[in-house]
């Protein structure tokens, strides 16, 4: 017994196939990596957090916001502030951050990337205008951790957390750099008077000391000589 022709249309229904679901494949299977989550939506509403692996959409209804879980840096960029002093200074941070709640993260923020950028930049700024120059170089840690509670506060209802925070750079301007050398200049001459000073004290109290025990102990004096 021989087997007849395959009716063309079965072939075309065959091929028909294979092209939908090359076409839909990518649609229906999304692979996350460890540390990926997907915000899924179904028509528009959150449906649901999903990954890390393998995960089944429904093409055409289902769409997906992919949020990496991993700690992220964000570098604010040079900008000119004015202490509480009135120095002007160039400052700079980078920020270390990580999503917690995907879910908040792209629902209750437009960009939440590019939102907490913009509010660290703003907060550097405040804190460094609250600051006296002296405090901005001396306390840096101190600043660090005030930055980092205030960011890490505000972007607390986006699903984001502020590992940490670092001041990087604090530039003077040239004429305050100038002074502050004039003012280590005379910091280190003014220790050294002290230092030769207080050598000469100690020097003429040991002659006092010599003088009064030849005064008192004459004998001593000679026999020590005489030895």
């Amino acid at each position: 017994m021989t087997n007849g022709p395959v009716p063309p249309d079965f072939l075309y229904w065959i091929l028909t196939i294979v092209v939908v679901a090359v076409i839909l494949l990518p649609q229906m299977v999304k692979i996350l990596r460890e540390y990926e989550r997907a915000v899924v939506f179904r028509l528009g509403k959150f449906l649901s957090v999903k990954g890390p692996g393998f995960v089944l959409l429904i093409p055409f209804i289902d769409k997906i916001e992919r949020v990496d879980m991993r700690v992220l840096t964000i570098n604010v960029e040079r900008q000119e502030v004015i202490t509480r002093d009135n120095v002007t200074v160039n400052v700079d941070a980078i920020i270390f951050f990580r999503v917690v709640d995907a879910e908040k993260a792209i629902i209750q923020v437009e960009q939440y990337i590019e939102a907490t950028t913009w509010l660290s930049q703003t907060t550097l700024r405040s804190i460094v205008g609250q600051v006296e120059l002296d405090e901005l170089l001396a306390e840096r840690e101190k600043i660090n951790k005030k930055i980092q509670d205030i960011i890490d506060r505000q972007t607390d209802p986006w699903g984001i957390k502020v590992v940490s925070v670092e001041v990087r750079d604090v530039v003077l301007p040239e004429n305050m750099k100038r002074a502050m050398a004039r003012q280590a200049e005379t910091e280190r001459d003014r220790r050294a008077k002290v230092i030769n000073a207080r050598g000469e004290f100690q020097a003429a109290e040991q002659l006092v000391e010599a003088a009064e025990m030849m005064r008192d102990h004459p004998i001593a004096v000679q026999l020590r000589y005489l030895q």
